[in-house]
């Protein structure tokens, strides 16, 4: 006798119950039970109060079996979305196809231009963005290392994927943070959704996608380091927006500015910092999926440390991990340099 028979007898279930019985394929667990000479129905049976199981799925359907066990919910939620795949496909895939493209030509231009022509490309836009001859030689230095250990391919190929996605972001993110500042119901409608993307362990966005798109698909990586990164910006545009001076916003209504005139030469100038900040996080955690990501065949320095990983070499592993450790540091410090830079030019107005 099962522990919860008395509950379902006394509420005249049992003949629904025995007429739901399923003759389907066994657990392993219910098979090495059986094996055993009992049966996962009878383990759970309950002595006392103190050995009493929660009223879950399993427990339910051991005196139940009209009711599903937590082994055909999840069943079911994958033949529901491999029922709608090929729908999915039929949409999805022209839309992120450019996504695909972009990946491909950038991880051409950064892998196929000499390095004598390469580096000195960055170092330009290091002064161009930060302003600062320190900046750019650290990021001479750490390219330098990485190049001196031979990982200047892979570092390349990681910051192709990063300028691509963390470009995307910020081309999404920015609009959607500014709608959120001047609509409480956007706001509210969104919000939940960046707390889903932002709580999601990195690993599940790759779940899906895998079903989605073949690995050898550039967009399979793409599409989970943007929707893993663009939660920064979004929420410190917005937040940037909102805490603008409500005296400034006064002042512009008393001059006659449009809502237009208003955003672009008053809060989004004013914001700009917080704006900055969240692309500076944006971009941290583009590399941060971009490790993870080559689990699904991105290129880059993540594909050495999942190879030392997967082979034990130790270090491979580690060099690997510096190498990223060096680009973190590196692009954290040029987003900061332009936000310095933007603060020092907003102060001096």
């Amino acid at each position: 006798m099962a522990t919860y028979d008395g509950f379902f007898d006394s509420l005249g279930l049992r003949d629904w119950c025995d007429a739901g019985a399923q003759d389907g394929p066994m657990s392993m667990a219910d098979l090495l039970a059986r094996a055993q000479g009992g049966s996962t129905e009878a383990a759970a049976d309950a002595g006392s109060l103190w050995d009493l199981p929660f009223p879950s799925l399993d427990a339910l359907a051991a005196s139940c079996p009209a009711i599903p066990r937590s082994r055909d919910l999840t069943v079911g939620l994958e033949t529901g979305f491999l029922g709608i795949r090929d729908a999915l496909r039929v949409v999805v895939d022209p839309v992120t196809q450019p996504l695909s493209w972009m990946l491909r030509e950038m991880l051409w231009v950064m892998t196929a231009t000499p390095w004598w022509l390469m580096i000195p490309i960055l170092l330009l836009i290091t002064w161009a963005v930060g302003r600062s001859w320190k900046v750019v030689g650290l990021v001479a230095l750490f390219i330098g290392l990485l190049a001196f250990v031979d990982h200047y391919q892979a570092a390349m190929e990681t910051l192709a994927i990063i300028f691509v996605c963390a470009f995307i972001c910020v081309l999404f993110g920015v609009p959607i943070g500014i709608a959120m500042s001047r609509s409480d119901r956007m706001q509210n409608f969104v919000t939940p959704i960046l707390d889903m993307l932002q709580t999601l362990p990195p690993f599940v966005y790759l779940i899906p996608l895998i079903f989605l798109f073949s690995v050898t698909e550039p967009k399979l990586y793409g599409i989970a380091v943007i929707l893993y990164a663009i939660v920064p910006v979004v929420r410190l545009t917005n937040l940037g927006i909102r805490l603008v001076d409500k005296d400034v916003i006064e002042a512009a209504d008393a001059f006659g500015m449009t809502k237009t005139q208003k955003l672009f030469g008053v809060q989004i100038p004013l914001a700009l910092p917080n704006i900055m900040a969240g692309v500076n996080q944006t971009i941290m955690m583009s590399l941060a999926m971009v490790v993870i990501a080559s689990m699904v065949a991105a290129p880059g320095l993540g594909i050495l440390v999942l190879r030392g990983i997967r082979n034990l070499e130790l270090g491979t592993g580690l060099v690997a991990g510096f190498g990223i450790v060096l680009l973190a540091i590196l692009l954290d410090r040029v987003t900061k340099a332009a936000l310095a830079r933007i603060d020092a030019s907003a102060s001096n107005r």
